[in-house]
């Protein structure tokens, strides 16, 4: 009996049935399953390899695209400097002729490079038409009373030889250029138009420029056709017979890998209608027609997309794998790029494949049946031989051992064998000698037991001693910090600060020391937290007091002397730590910002926020023992009501129960919202919207923050 079930007796079964009836139903199931999951598998590595493939496309598809798209960033940019050196002006637009000239040689891949001022004046120069790098160059201008643009063929050295044509009744600033500067105020991109000669698409960088007073004085154009980006797509082999298309959120056609394939609908014909662009879902291609309702029917609205989405259509009973993926940047570029590959490129293999491994298995099957009742009857019999040992000696026959007479004998058997043979004998000792085996451990369990009790005192008193060293630890952290008072008695700023560890020791710093009217500022964030984070903080705090009290000012002796003294520490400590650490200089009004940390968060009277990118302007501290090379400043002024806001990742990537980050836009809408107020009132709130985010989350980084307003003498800041 080996128990019962409620009050029903067990079934009783052989053990040869045991074995072999399992086994065998285990097997036909197997087997029987191995023609379905083959199929199955070779689907599954399809769709892997599919996706595969459709990764790589895209990735490349992206690069590719972001590097066309990079150049008219770097013209706008080399038109700035030149701008800003005087070598061209908006006052002036035709002196500008021969430095575009010279750009538009130099980047080979744009269109064309232009400026246009306020009044309506225009100038261009580039290519007739892209897909011909032998066409003559045009210059574009419009001129008084800017309603025609007059394009000028140009030889060899950038003169104008003979007027091509005119277009009557253009205003440049109700061009997509001009308006996409207006709408965003800002470097951006314009909405992809129409060329008005060929046609085809373009789009425009377009980079706005201000005077001393913010005024918008003119804009830098840098045009590019899609023509290239077609000819990329056309590159690519996407299987057999895949396609790659890129289209915008509204379904518009962008480009697509089909040769000859239009992205535009209607010709350019004297008084009748302009040429539109095409949408997807209108294409003449019934894949890509069809992808594009897919796309409609199963993700609905495409602007939301955010990473690559994968689904799948059918179309006339043949399965596709579609992939879309987002293609973004900094100035407002919002592209898909679809990946579409058919099954059949790879499951004609695995067809061909299924007929030969259902018959493998067939014959498998025969074979495992077989092997497994023989198995079955060679692990049988010596176990029953056991069985009826074991139960003579259950029966009081201490004696009782096991003798094997098989012809073949298995390991296992043969230990298990073994095994009740030592068993039995050490269980004849152990009924011998029981009672002195028993005091002996009793005596052993007493004696470990005082020991553990000792152990246990001491364990306490060490977390005692321990506890009380991290408070003392904390309490000398927190006693550094800037006092209020401090803070108070600086003049012409208001200033509030705020610092909370994660831990008893934190591993974030800041500090605002103050001597003959230089205002030094410190803030960092040491690698991990606890006690040897919170000792390399304090370190970083000496050193910075020390440099900033021998009115060291020169960022590359500054953070090189700091670097050095930290490193070295540091590495006597035979620690890995390190921290990001940003110095800020201030003196009356003027600022300068050194060292790799954070962002730095300039606020501008009137809530207006401009952040500062720090990463090329120091190296984290302790890392390298010299960094001097890699040190840089950046200078700024602050007007009566403008301030800074810096603070640790502990802010932005605080996250809620949900783990979605706190994020740095929304610390610049925090800021920006409450700046009206008191630098101690704009601390509070952005520390009360921080925990109202994080909720009942526990709180995982240190988190610290301080706060800079410029006032006037009287201690009051300048409301907007």
């Amino acid at each position: 009996m080996i128990g019962k079930i409620g009050n029903k007796a067990p079934i009783k079964v052989s053990l040869s049935t045991t074995l072999v009836v399992p086994f065998v139903l285990q097997i036909v199931a197997a087997v029987g399953l191995v023609g379905y999951l083959s199929f199955r598998n070779g689907q599954e590595a399809v769709n892997q390899l599919a996706g595969q493939l459709q990764q790589e496309i895209g990735f490349r598809v992206k690069t590719g695209v972001l590097h066309y798209l990079e150049a008219p960033s770097l013209v706008n940019k080399t038109n700035e400097d030149a701008a800003e050196l005087g070598v061209i002006n908006f006052n002036n637009l035709e002196s500008a002729k021969s430095h575009l000239w010279k750009v538009v040689n130099r980047f080979k891949t744009i269109g064309t490079a232009g400026m246009a001022n306020v009044k309506g004046q225009y100038l261009r120069i580039g290519w007739t038409n892209r897909l011909s790098s032998e066409e003559p160059k045009l210059a574009e201008q419009i001129k008084p009373p800017f309603t025609d643009f007059i394009l000028y063929k140009l030889d060899q050295n950038g003169n104008p030889t003979e007027v091509d044509r005119i277009v009557h009744n253009r205003n440049i600033r109700n061009s997509p250029m001009f308006q996409a500067v207006l709408k965003n105020n800002r470097i951006a991109w314009s909405d992809i138009y129409i060329n008005p000669g060929y046609p085809l698409l373009q789009i425009s960088l377009n980079t706005p420029s201000y005077d001393s007073q913010r005024n918008l004085i003119g804009i830098f154009i840098c045009q590019m056709g899609m023509e290239q980006i077609n000819q990329f797509l056309q590159t690519l082999q996407v299987g057999k017979s895949g396609l790659v298309f890129i289209i915008e959120p509204s379904g518009e056609l962008v480009s697509t890998s089909l040769a000859n394939h239009p992205v535009v609908v209607g010709k350019v014909i004297v008084g009748k209608d302009w040429p539109t662009r095409m949408k997807a879902q209108d294409s003449s291609n019934p894949v890509l027609r069809e992808s594009m309702n897919a796309l409609q029917s199963q993700i609905g609205n495409l602007a939301n997309i955010e990473q690559t989405t994968r689904l799948e259509f059918k179309l006339n009973g043949e399965r596709y794998f579609l992939a879309l993926s987002p293609i973004r940047d900094e100035y407002g570029l919002n592209w898909l790029v679809s990946v579409v590959i058919p099954e059949k490129d790879f499951m004609a293999e695995v067809n061909a494949n299924t007929l030969n491994t259902v018959l493998l298995c067939l014959a498998a099957l025969i074979l495992a049946i077989a092997i497994g009742i023989l198995t079955a009857g060679l692990i049988t019999f010596p176990i029953i031989r056991i069985t009826k040992a074991s139960e003579s000696l259950a029966a009081g026959s201490l004696d009782k051992r096991v003798d094997s007479t098989d012809l073949i004998e298995l390991s296992e058997i043969n230990i298990l064998q073994n095994s009740f043979n030592s068993m039995a004998g050490q269980l004849q000792e152990a009924f011998e000698t029981l009672e002195d085996k028993v005091k002996e451990r009793t005596s052993e369990l007493a004696s470990a037991n005082k020991e553990i009790i000792t152990l246990n005192k001491k364990l306490k008193e060490e977390n005692l001693r321990m506890a009380a060293e991290i408070d003392v630890a904390r309490q000398i952290q927190m006693m550094i910090l800037p006092k209020p008072k401090e803070l108070e008695n600086i003049e012409g700023l208001d200033l509030a600060g705020y610092m909370e560890p994660t831990d008893e020791v934190g591993g974030d710093y800041y500090d605002v020391l103050y001597i003959d009217g230089v205002v030094t500022m410190g803030i960092g964030d040491v690698t991990g937290h606890g006690l040897e984070s919170g000792i390399l903080m304090l370190m970083t705090q000496t050193a910075v007091r020390t440099l900033h009290e021998i009115r060291e000012v020169d960022p590359v002796v500054f953070l090189g002397t700091l670097n050095r003294t930290i490193y070295k520490n540091v590495q006597r400590m035979n620690s890995e730590k390190s921290l990001t650490l940003a110095i800020v200089n201030y003196f009356q009004g003027k600022i300068s910002i050194s060292g790799q940390h954070e962002e730095t968060i300039i606020v501008r009277n009137g809530g207006l926020i401009e952040r500062i990118d720090t990463i090329d302007l120091g190296f984290p501290i302790g890392l390298e023992e010299e960094i001097s090379d890699f040190i840089s400043q950046t200078n700024l002024e602050l007007q009566l009501g403008d301030g800074m806001v810096l603070y640790t990742d502990g802010i932005p990537e605080a996250i809620d129960v949900n783990n979605v980050q706190y994020g740095l836009e929304k610390l610049c809408q925090v800021i920006s919202e409450n700046w009206s107020q008191s630098a101690h009132e704009i601390k509070d709130a952005i520390i009360a919207d921080v925990r109202g985010h994080i909720g009942k989350q526990r709180v995982f980084d240190d988190i610290t923050l301080l706060v800079l307003k410029r006032r006037n003498d009287l201690g009051d800041t300048v409301q907007p």
